[in-house]
């Protein structure tokens, strides 16, 4: 779509289908405590999700006033009154489901964690857009994250292509759990190697030696250092990511 056109006519990113389909994946899967990428995952593998009645939602708010899910119940309430979504089965078929990463995680059981922030995709311009489903759904997985990195113990962390998203996450968690294990007398993460990929150039700087000077390019990779200072031990890797992932696919394969 053309940006500038559709941002005058105040129609950009207004497209029904992505902001319907992910908050009625969020909503459900809320329901049954998912985070956001066990929601969608689940929500793509199964073609579609299945809505409770509004009858059935008023009777647990009322006999369950303070059940952890009351909140998640309330939001689906309010949504299926105010944008007439009916009871039952909401189908929407995936035909290439098996080529699908969050469907694939779903199946096999496999933490897939997505991290939004409020206003950064068109989904905020629905008229579904609830931020207290997509809140509720980034703690489950931020905790998913934390779980994931309380186990990190001499283990390999690989960032692709993220430069602002995945290092402040795993900044974040990886204090998280460090704070949790000195409370309880436990040693912080240690021993991790961390790999980051992308395309920008790194000036051939070699960051287990420490931050660069201002004059190296590599000073300006604001995601290395913010890794570089996670403790263990970070490389970077100047490649084109889909590149890389295949290498990496075909790789693993031999092993």
């Amino acid at each position: 779509e053309s940006v500038r056109d559709n941002v005058a006519g105040g129609r950009f990113g207004t497209w029904d289908e992505t902001g319907r389909y992910i908050h009625l994946a969020l909503l459900a899967g809320a329901l049954r405590s998912e985070g956001f990428g066990r929601s969608l995952g689940r929500f793509v593998y199964e073609d579609g999700t299945t809505l409770p009645t509004v009858e059935s939602l008023e009777k647990l708010l009322r006999d369950e006033p303070s059940h952890p899910l009351t909140p998640a119940r309330a939001d689906l309430l309010l949504a299926m009154r105010a944008h007439q979504l009916p009871p039952g089965r909401h189908m929407v078929p995936h035909r290439f489901r098996n080529a699908c990463v969050l469907a694939n995680a779903f199946r096999q059981e496999i933490p897939f964690t997505v991290h939004p922030g409020i206003g950064y995709d068109i989904i905020s311009n629905h008229p579904m857009f609830n931020g207290a489903a997509l809140g509720r759904a980034a703690e489950i997985d931020f905790r998913l994250f934390g779980a994931a990195v309380e186990r990190l113990d001499g283990g390999v962390v690989l960032s692709v292509g993220s430069a602002i998203m995945g290092p402040q996450v795993f900044e974040k968690s990886l204090s998280c759990v460090n704070n949790l294990r000195l409370q309880n007398g436990r040693p912080v993460v240690r021993d991790h190697t961390i790999y980051v990929v992308d395309l920008q150039d790194g000036g051939n700087w070699d960051w287990t030696q420490g931050e660069p000077p201002k004059d190296n390019p590599a000073y300006y990779l604001r995601f290395c250092k913010s890794y570089s200072r996670m403790g263990g031990t970070m490389h970077y890797v100047q490649c084109d990511n889909v590149l890389f992932l295949h290498h990496l696919f075909r790789a693993l394969r031999e092993v």
